[in-house]
């Protein structure tokens, strides 16, 4: 890996999962304009990510990561990232009540819409067209003229992205995450699942504690931390010409940082040592992550450790592990192992989700059975016990609507359900109900998992 980089020296590398612009002209003019917009966020707020997750590193907070598959331009709507704001509070509250754990929150959002594919065209009815690769570069729609990749879409995204931060920071910072609001979280068509109702209980918890702290003098009013919360957003670093025109100096430091999101990482497609992923991603000073799965084995993860995170710097660099209920345990420990034998602090995180996809039935629906997404997190939990050492966390593709795209759950969703609610642009995720379930099974793992040890100091804040 050559010293010397800089926001363009991806370009000099071999590159997959690119789309093909048709006028390389117009492409230019697009990332020369996004490169005087102003940044969707700041290189403090990466800082202070990448202390969080340094937290995480050591065995002292736990990741949550989580969202869209691939945001759309069409389900850009107010309701819909409140609802996805509202699970997640809810996710974030029942891992750090129930599961006594601080919690690093991060979304795929505000920037989520390239996707990789594994092949670079589809058929359908015995006609073949590009693969729609995300709405920042082409469109769903199967048609000739949808397919062909606009660079005009880029400005689309910017906008998008944009405007969602903005709503995610007032709801963050503007009353909306107020603990006092614990019970209004619940969604309307959660309430009467098993996980809606083992979520009433633990409000009424938190009700009763805030109703002690006010008691002896704590509110809302004189401790920020009850009603403000840090959230971060992340995206797979996938279009490099956009995220190059957001690469930009930090004015207190002198280094680059990537401000299109707080977290960027390389898919398990892109993760090459010697192609233009890696080689962006390891000159941004933003914490950063790679997707790990089955292919990769522990010396290629240890010169991939070695290039995105050279200097062993806690909270920089997370392992995304998708390696699906079946493999997990005949993989995952031997790269635990040559990680932990050269020291390096690293943040360990599940993502059950990629892992775990199959077509169900004769409906050819993609999906993933909840229960191969529990046995995956389970497995990774049990390999970090046996290993001793810390299951950093959690990365799932999750929305707060009340969609059937994944199967199962206490709240069972059949395959005969799948075609009712199947709103993926991409790939199957987590309803609401499920998602607030997989945090009440991790959470009830955190609790067993720390017995025996220190318990750690928390915050009561929403997730914090």
């Amino acid at each position: 890996m050559p010293s010397r980089w800089s926001p363009e020296s991806w370009r000099a590398r071999p590159i997959e999962q690119v789309p093909v612009y048709p006028d390389q002209g117009a492409l230019d003019a697009v990332e020369a304009q996004l490169a005087t917009f102003p940044p969707l966020v700041f290189a403090g707020e990466a800082r202070e990510l990448k202390a969080k997750l340094a937290r995480v590193a050591a065995g002292e907070a736990f990741l949550l990561q989580g969202g869209d598959c691939a945001e759309s331009f069409a389900e850009h709507r107010a309701d819909t990232i409140r609802d996805f704001f509202r699970v997640f509070l809810q996710m974030a509250v029942v891992l750090t009540y129930a599961g006594g754990s601080p919690v690093v929150k991060v979304g795929r959002i505000a920037g989520q819409f390239a996707k990789p594919r594994s092949s670079a065209t589809e058929t359908q009815d015995g006609k073949e067209l590009p693969s729609y690769r995300g709405d920042i570069i082409n469109g769903i729609d199967f048609t000739e003229a949808a397919r062909v990749p606009d660079p005009q879409r880029m400005l689309m995204a910017y906008r998008q992205s944009a405007a969602t931060l903005n709503l995610l920071r007032a709801f963050a910072h503007g009353g909306y995450a107020n603990l006092e609001h614990v019970h209004r979280w619940n969604l309307g068509f959660v309430k009467d699942s098993p996980a809606g109702h083992h979520y009433q209980e633990v409000a009424e918890q938190i009700a009763e504690t805030l109703r002690f702290m006010r008691a002896i003098g704590l509110n809302a009013d004189n401790t920020p931390q009850l009603r403000t919360t840090s959230f971060y957003t992340s995206h797979e670093a996938l279009l490099l010409g956009y995220e190059q025109a957001f690469t930009r100096i930090d004015s207190t430091s002198g280094d680059w940082y990537a401000t299109s999101g707080h977290f960027l990482w390389a898919g398990d497609r892109t993760r090459q040592l010697d192609r233009a992923h890696v080689e962006y991603l390891r000159g941004i000073k933003n914490p950063v992550g790679t997707k790990i799965g089955p292919s990769l084995d522990a010396d290629g993860l240890l010169k991939l450790i070695d290039a995105l995170d050279p200097q062993n710097e806690p909270g920089r660099l997370t392992l995304i592990c998708r390696f699906g209920a079946d493999k997990v345990g005949k993989h995952l420990p031997a790269l635990i192992r040559a990680v932990e034998r050269e020291g390096r602090a690293i943040v360990w995180a599940c993502d059950p989700m990629h892992g775990n996809t199959i077509k169900a039935g004769s409906s050819g629906y993609k999906t993933r059975p909840f229960d191969l997404i529990l046995s995956e997190v389970e497995s990774f939990f049990d390999i970090h016990r046996s290993e001793g050492t810390h299951a950093g966390g959690i990365h799932v593709e999750m929305t707060g609507q009340n969609v059937t795209e994944c199967v199962g759950g206490a709240k069972a969703v059949t395959e005969t359900d799948l075609s009712d609610r199947y709103h993926t642009h991409c790939d199957p995720r987590l309803n609401a109900d499920q998602s607030l379930e997989l945090a009440f099974i991790v959470a009830e793992r955190l609790k067993r998992d720390r017995e025996g040890r220190p318990e750690p100091e928390i915050s009561l804040a929403a997730g914090e």
